[in-house]
């Protein structure tokens, strides 16, 4: 009796020790959700600096079924997710392979690895927009003596999403390399050992142990990576500005447009509450797959 009322104590303890930060959570981050959903079933005028909500109810969500640029932004987006994150996914996890085997020098790995993600995103903007610049980026430079024409990177419809991918792929390939890196130095030593033993090549142990062992982190890695990708804004603002036309309108982009250059606050909110249902949608879909791997293993 007395350790069941023990157990029933501690549990209450938890929960009670929970409830202040699940509280600061529903506070900063439900609220708004809230307020966000109620927008977008809204119209907002402003009259005299203040702002006049009017009943707008799925008005804004049948004008989405019908909006062309939101549909570029989507398929957009979609492309700069798949492509940036697929090459960031091997790349990162290639450098945490050849990292995580080096016999020394492994601090100084990491620091150069990582050091694109610790620069400013709008340091890492110019820094670009200089080295695509049609007269006098570093770039068109590199080409010239190798007889190749200068193309203008950011204002070609052909190369601009590419060149926007390429700078996204620079800055973030250093987040999945840490967090893979993370994953591989937690691995058992002695699984290793037992195939070594048993004449296993590095190959074989790589298909055989490390992926099947690293999959869990993989999926991590990829989820926050794809949610990330999904919100990107500042790389797209800073050097294209969604041009030219909408070679390189992203939903986020979109969304900016409707609420601080065309003023529609709702129907802002309206795209807003879409993405956030895919993203949401796509995050239980990636849990539930990693729940069902590890249940399996």
């Amino acid at each position: 009796m007395g350790r069941t009322s023990g157990a029933t104590a501690e549990k209450s303890w938890r929960y009670l020790t929970l409830a202040p930060s699940v509280l600061v959570f529903l506070l900063l981050t439900a609220l708004p959700v809230v307020g966000l959903f109620a927008m977008s079933l809204t119209y907002v005028t402003w009259v005299s600096g203040r702002a006049h909500w009017s009943w707008a109810g799925l008005a804004h969500f049948r004008e989405l079924a019908t909006d062309g640029l939101f549909r570029v932004g989507v398929g957009n987006t979609l492309v700069f997710a798949v492509a940036a994150v697929s090459v960031e996914m091997l790349l990162g996890f290639g450098l945490a392979l050849i990292t995580s085997q080096a016999r020394s020098g492994q601090m100084a790995y990491r620091t150069v690895f990582l050091l694109p993600v610790l620069v400013p995103g709008i340091v890492i903007g110019a820094m670009w927009k200089l080295m695509y610049n049609f007269d006098f980026g570093i770039i068109n430079q590199a080409l010239e003596p190798l007889g190749l024409a200068a193309q203008d990177w950011l204002g070609s419809r052909a190369t601009a999403l590419p060149a926007v991918i390429l700078v996204d792929i620079w800055h973030w390939t250093p987040f999945c390399f840490l967090l893979l890196l993370a994953g591989l130095q937690s691995l058992p030593t002695d699984v290793y050992e037992a195939a070594r033993i048993d004449g296993a090549n590095w190959r074989q142990g790589l298909r055989h142990i490390t992926i099947p062992l690293m999959i869990p982190t993989i999926l991590v890695t990829l989820m926050f990576r794809v949610i990330v990708a999904f919100k990107v804004f500042d790389e797209v603002y800073l050097l294209t500005g969604g041009g030219p036309g909408t070679a390189t309108e992203v939903v986020s982009f979109s969304i900016y447009r409707r609420f601080f250059t065309q003023d529609r606050a709702g129907y802002g909110s309206a795209m807003s509450v879409v993405v956030l249902f895919a993203l949401a949608l796509a995050v239980i879909l990636a849990m539930g797959i990693a729940r069902r791997r590890n249940a399996a293993a």
